[in-house]
């Protein structure tokens, strides 16, 4: 028989016969939330412009800040966000840029209008939702559950500064 480095088993191809799927290697090194954290292990620092992998459900559930700039590019941004229980996202709209927002935590409601007097798309949101905004489409975001709305955000080109990082609503809007 000749030998295939792609025969099962290979270290990275999962195990179907396993119950638990999916299954690691236990050889691996897996990436876990706390490898994106500076030396100082108090904040997120963005990792722009260099390639990068993250689990974005754990590093999403734990940000505590209101919105923090975890990969600024060119053309892409990634934001992880935290909204308190009964505030918002605040109502904006961005004329150039689409926007994609993923629920990894919480539950709310988003409405969306072509003006901010006319929200006629609203839609109740939780886990593991896709919210896409069109360039130019008046939006929010607001938490109705009793614990944080934690999320993360895609911009396509970039929305914030490279290293954004917001602790408070009140703090992002004083930047705006």
């Amino acid at each position: 028989m000749y030998y295939n480095p792609w025969m099962y088993p290979y270290p990275y191809q999962p195990n179907f016969y396993s119950s638990n799927y999916p299954t690691y290697n236990q050889y691996l090194r897996q990436t876990d939330y706390w490898n994106i954290y500076d030396d100082s292990r108090n904040k997120v620092k963005d990792y722009g412009r260099k390639p990068f992998a993250v689990n974005i459900n754990e590093a999403a559930k734990h940000n505590n800040t209101y919105r923090t700039a975890l990969w600024t590019g060119n053309h892409l941004q990634v934001t992880l966000m935290s909204i308190n229980v009964g505030e918002d996202i605040g109502l904006e709209i961005h004329p150039n840029i689409d926007q994609f927002l993923r629920i990894e935590q919480g539950q709310g409601i988003v409405q969306m209008g072509k003006s901010k007097d006319h929200l006629n798309f609203v839609q109740n949101v939780h886990d593991d939702f896709a919210i896409m905004i069109p360039a130019g489409t008046w939006h929010n975001v607001t938490n109705t559950g009793n614990t944080p709305l934690k999320l993360y955000s895609i911009y396509a080109p970039p929305q914030h500064p490279f290293g954004t990082v917001h602790l408070t609503k009140a703090q992002a809007l004083a930047a705006e």
